[in-house]
């Protein structure tokens, strides 16, 4: 089935005035929540360790006439999180939007797993990252005045397991980060900030290049869908538009399956 290809620069004014934070924006979904965010006109402070990364995306946005701001950071460290964020709203004038789509996850069958190589890595870099950036940006958030949310990143491999895909930890990582929307979006309310989560299914990224070179693993995942392709990180950052926007201001504590219809089966 063919695919048209995304839209490219400037598309809406639905994200105007929203200045947004996006992690993992070097790449993959983050990347493409970045560039999308900042084609619907908001100001967009793009976080990844990888600052090559930031850069290219940067320079890809300016050929179609938008920008982002790059900041690199390690988002496991906390001191660097609590300098990074208040860096970021002393420049930009305080936060409105923060998408947590950083990860770093070891896909290891649990007889090879190491405890701290492998399963404290990927739970560090799925819930640290996402409890550091929220805890540090929260007080922004509160003072925002402009309808403040939070998009977390979590997973379709948070409900179901997927035959072939070692996933032990990262089903871990991404059930927490389940459950932690749901706590912040309650702890959020009473301060105007709206807290929701996107499980996206298998999407083409660098990050799952190695997996989607094995046709078996590929047969597998596109059973399960209804949808006859793998998803693109426009798909999910349609999506975290949406969310973002003032267009969603009675939508909070809700988790979004943008998954090709697999767990509708």
């Amino acid at each position: 089935m063919s695919r048209q290809a995304p839209a490219r620069g400037k598309l809406s004014h639905r994200l105007a005035g929203k200045i947004a934070v996006v992690t993992g924006a070097g790449s993959g979904i983050g990347e493409g929540c970045a560039k999308m965010f900042a084609r619907h006109g908001a100001r967009v402070v793009a976080v990844d360790i990888d600052g090559a990364a930031l850069e290219r995306a940067h320079w890809e946005l300016k050929e179609e006439g938008l920008d982002l701001a790059g900041r690199q950071a390690d988002l496991t460290d906390p001191d660097a999180v609590a300098g990074l964020v208040a860096g970021i709203a002393a420049d930009e004038g305080g936060i409105d939007v923060l998408v947590n789509a950083a990860a770093v996850a070891d896909f290891v069958w649990i007889e090879e797993m190491d405890f701290t190589r492998h399963w404290r890595r990927t739970l560090a870099g799925e819930l640290d990252t996402v409890f550091l950036m929220c805890k540090a940006a929260w007080p922004h958030l509160v003072a925002s005045g402009r309808g403040a949310s939070i998009v977390n990143l979590a997973s379709v491999n948070a409900y179901v397991a997927l035959k072939g895909s070692a996933a032990l930890a990262h089903t871990a990582g991404k059930g927490g980060v389940l459950s932690m929307t749901r706590q912040l979006a309650m702890e959020g309310a009473p301060h105007g900030i709206r807290v929701n989560s996107i499980s996206p299914g298998m999407i083409v990224t660098g990050a799952t290049k190695p997996v989607l070179e094995r046709p078996e693993f590929v047969a597998a995942v596109k059973d399960k869908l209804m949808l006859d392709r793998l998803g693109q990180p426009e798909d999910i950052a349609w999506m975290a538009v949406y969310l973002a926007s003032d267009e969603s201001t009675y939508v909070t504590g809700a988790d979004f399956r943008v998954d090709g219809g697999a767990l509708a089966w």
